[in-house]
């Protein structure tokens, strides 16, 4: 028995011994597999390297066309409509009939005020020769002063009686006149507001209005904070190229098309919309082919200026970081590193970026999923895009503010 259980310990004590054996032999082969794999690869990202531009600077807004001369129509006299002569939604030509109020009365008021006038003239005259008769007998004492002061007095009340009677004539002929209403300038005539039969009252009832068409005015909003840093940017030689009252506007329809005649800018609000932090700004356009109507919202583009030390990188470059935009640039020993930009408005396929790089840094445009700050990459220059597949920039341009 004592034999038995000295045997079995000797077997545990060997099959131990070769356990262990077996995991000194495990963790060496480990040691030596750990020491013999490769390091990882450093990853190669495709880079561009900027250079400073002078790139055409045009932001575009939203705008809304209106006549340059809306004329209400409104009547003169108070009466009761007769007539309408015009076709609505028609061009109309300056003098032309556009409505006829009841003349009747107001030549009934012309006649009676010319009689008026008659009377004061008989009145006047009969004044003057009693005034005649009486300033004689004065030197005889044939009358006392008191008459002639009276005569005088008459005379001089008669005259007055004939002018308040003429300026009446007067009055009552401009009412005359005005019953026939007519066109003060050429251009489009909306609905009428009024049909025949209504009582107009007197410069209070709108009749109906009449558009000047050719030139058309566009007016559009700036924020003033783009209106000061573009002032700013003037002064610091940023922009140059045409000044204020030279810049020039091209409009894009809602459905994509572009007028086929440019604008000028003409004015910039002296005050800022209190409501609204902006300054409104003008810009008037031919219309010969009355093509513009009043009150459409159109794309508004300014041109005529340049911007000085822009960089373009491609749009897949740029990211949304938490706090704005960023991009990857390979600084020194080609480590990564993270870049806050202002990237302001697209040229094209591209982000204008104003502020946040330097000429001759090296963006990463290819490979960001594999890179991050710090780390060490390969770069190897893009490939140079086809120009020839490139939109026209003057036709991309998209402001960003």
């Amino acid at each position: 028995m004592g034999y038995l259980v000295s045997h079995a310990a000797h077997s545990l004590r060997l099959a131990v011994i070769a356990f262990c054996c077996a995991g000194t032999l495990w963790l060496v082969g480990c040691k030596k597999e750990s020491a013999s794999a490769p390091a990882p690869p450093i990853p190669e990202v495709q880079v561009i390297t900027v250079t400073p531009q002078t790139i055409p600077d045009s932001p575009e807004f939203i705008g809304q066309t209106d006549s340059s001369r809306p004329v209400e129509i409104r009547s003169q006299v108070t009466g009761i409509l007769k007539a309408r002569f015009f076709s609505e939604g028609r061009d109309v030509q300056k003098g032309e009939r556009l409505y006829q109020i009841d003349p009747v009365p107001f030549q009934a008021a012309y006649l009676s005020a010319k009689a008026k006038v008659a009377q004061a003239k008989a009145r006047l005259v009969q004044a003057q020769q009693n005034l005649k008769r009486v300033e004689p007998l004065l030197a005889e004492q044939a009358v006392s002063q008191k008459d002639v002061d009276d005569a005088m007095a008459e005379e001089l009340s008669a005259r007055a009686a004939l002018e308040g009677a003429n300026a009446d004539v007067v009055k009552s002929k401009f009412d005359l006149d005005n019953t026939l209403i007519v066109a003060p300038i050429a251009g489009r005539i909306e609905r009428s507001r009024v049909f025949e039969g209504r009582l107009i009252a007197a410069q209070t009832d709108l009749l109906t209005t009449i558009h000047q068409l050719d030139p058309m005015y566009v007016y559009a909003s700036a924020p003033e904070t783009f209106v000061l840093k573009r002032f700013r940017d003037r002064a610091e030689k940023r922009i140059e190229g045409a000044t204020l009252y030279q810049l020039r506007g091209v409009i894009t329809f809602s459905d994509g098309s572009t007028y086929p005649h440019e604008g000028k800018l003409d004015m910039l609000e002296v005050g800022v919309r209190t409501a609204t932090g902006t300054r409104d700004f003008r810009v008037t356009f031919p219309n010969p082919e009355k093509a513009l109507a009043p009150g459409q919202f159109v794309k508004l583009r300014v041109l005529g200026a340049v911007r000085n030390g822009v960089i373009l990188v491609p749009q897949k470059a740029v990211q949304q970081g938490p706090k704005g935009r960023v991009v990857f640039v390979v600084g020194e020993g080609d480590k990564v590193e993270l870049r806050d930009v202002q990237a302001t408005a697209w040229q094209g396929t591209q982000w204008v970026v104003q502020e946040g790089l330097k000429g001759g840094e090296r963006v990463v445009v290819d490979g960001l999923q594999r890179i991050g700050p710090g780390i060490k990459v390969k770069p190897i220059p893009a490939p140079i895009p086809d120009v020839s597949s490139t939109p026209p920039a003057a036709e991309k341009a998209q402001s960003a503010l």
